[in-house]
């Protein structure tokens, strides 16, 4: 009994009051952020924020990785938009539920496992491209401003990082809202606030399905949008539970991640809600601030809820500032600076992959474009380098013996072709040694099978010896000539 309460402890709360205050931090974060992509998305903020309240709740439960807060997010906004302006939000709703379905059949499959094809490279140009849009989304509060905002935001970063000199009981960007509201009321400054962003919800989330045509001309409309959601949204959640595995040095798991996103998306769209999937900026507050369990978690969209229904009135009087001020710390905190300099200590190949994930990334504004570039750059890079590794060496003068050491496939098969040159061989008999290699493709075997054609041809006596069993099963089974 008491190694389950020992389990239990340690999935939902290690530490109690840490959790609820890492949350609440989490929540504050949540709000400019929510309000900014429901905009991007053509919904009102309330859709964005139902969402996020029961996203946050369901992922508690039943996701993968604790600790990691999701939500209404950017790259699942900037996918949906088109659909919403074409269609309208109940096609999105319609969508979203589909996407859901998509998420967990995809961690059923126990798909998960496709995220170790996503280099380390990639995480870091993942990590930084994010603080780096993070931050720059703070900007339109900031250009322009007056000189009352700009010293409101100095005046949070301060709190933000000095008050943890003094003490840690209480985290310091909660200390900033608090602190930079109760300035702004009492001198009236002009100021920015959270209403200034958007109507906020006035009531509960309600039950209903979408309101569209149940027909396939509806599934037709909504089908490539919905897989375009939940690959992005897997793709967020997967890069953002690697971050905290990281942050944490804890486990996760992928494909609980997955079908719990699909579980949770499917739920915020019965009840009015965007889709959406991890917030590494917000999960990053989270676990910066001591949350390490499903109770920081859940207590995000609680108080998400709590703070947009219950105190609307104060929530509504924060100053956008202080949130600034919180977002800055936030991709400050995100931004693996130790990558700056190992840019040129790291192999080359590696440094432009991180390069050019952070340059998608911040270009096309899309976490997955960037990530799948990254992918791409980074399966070429490592093909290439395989490739490099096989060699040929010749020995013998009456008769020549050829050994191939090696990994022999599509990006070496013609380097293993150019080795024997058939007018050096000159009717000889030759032994092809392949102990130390192996086929893996159909590219491979075909190029070995030229090799023995060429070499026929020109007179010559050919014998293959050392296939190992895996490759002279796949010789075998594509019926070549090669003996």
């Amino acid at each position: 009994m008491s190694k389950y309460l020992h389990l239990f402890r340690a999935q939902w709360a290690p530490s109690i009051p840490r959790e609820l205050m890492a949350g609440a931090v989490a929540t504050f974060a949540l709000i400019p952020e929510v309000i900014a992509f429901s905009f991007v998305a053509g919904v009102d903020p309330a859709v964005g924020l139902f969402a996020s309240f029961i996203i946050s709740i369901v992922i508690a439960f039943a996701g993968g990785r604790p600790a990691m807060v999701s939500a209404a997010a950017g790259s699942v906004a900037l996918v949906a938009a088109p659909l919403v302006h074409a269609h309208g939000v109940q096609y999105l709703f319609a969508a979203g539920l589909l996407a859901g379905a998509m998420q967990m059949l995809f961690g059923w499959l126990r798909l998960g496992v496709l995220m170790r094809f996503v280099s380390a490279s990639v995480r870091t140009g993942f990590v930084n491209a994010l603080a780096i849009l993070i931050f720059w989304a703070q900007m339109p509060h900031l250009l322009g401003a007056n000189a009352a905002t700009w010293a409101m935001v100095g005046l949070g970063l301060l709190l933000i990082y000095g008050l943890p000199r003094i003490t840690t009981a209480v985290p310091s960007p909660l200390v900033c809202i608090v602190v930079l509201t109760l300035v702004a009321h009492w001198w009236q400054l002009p100021l920015k606030t959270v209403a200034d962003l958007g109507l906020l919800p006035d009531a509960l989330p309600v039950f209903a399905l979408p309101s569209v045509p149940f027909s396939l001309e509806t599934l037709r409309l909504i089908a490539l949008p919905a897989f375009a959601i939940a690959m992005v949204g897997l793709l967020e959640s997967m890069m953002t539970a690697s971050v905290v595995d990281e942050l944490t040095d804890t486990p996760s798991s992928k494909n609980r991640e997955c079908s719990g996103l699909g579980m949770a998306n499917l739920t915020a769209s019965l009840f009015g809600g965007i889709a959406g999937c991890g917030m590494i900026g917000q999960t990053v507050s989270n676990v910066r601030y001591g949350g390490r369990g499903r109770l920081s978690t859940l207590f995000a969209g609680a108080f998400l809820l709590i703070l947009m229904v219950l105190l609307k009135p104060w929530v509504s009087q924060v100053p956008v500032a202080a949130l600034v001020a919180i977002m800055v710390m936030v991709s400050a905190s995100t931004l693996d600076w130790r990558s700056a300099g190992a840019v040129l200590r790291h192999p080359r190949l590696s440094s432009v992959v991180m390069l050019a994930t952070v340059a998608v990334t911040v270009v096309t504004d899309n976490l997955a474009a960037g990530v799948a570039v990254g992918v791409l750059l980074s399966g070429v890079f490592f093909t290439f380098k395989v490739s490099q590794l096989l060699t040929v060496e010749k020995t013998g003068v009456d008769a020549l013996v050829y050994r191939v050491s090696g990994q022999v496939f599509f990006a070496s098969a013609d380097l293993l072709v150019d080795a024997f040159d058939v007018r050096e061989v000159e009717g000889r008999p030759v032994t092809i040694e392949l102990s130390q290699a192996h086929f893996w493709d159909i590219t491979s075997v075909t190029a070995l099978d030229k090799i023995c054609q060429r070499l026929r041809k020109h007179g010559s006596t050919v014998e293959v010896l050392g296939l190992n069993a895996q490759s002279q099963a796949l010789v075998s089974r594509l019926d070549f000539g090669v003996e």
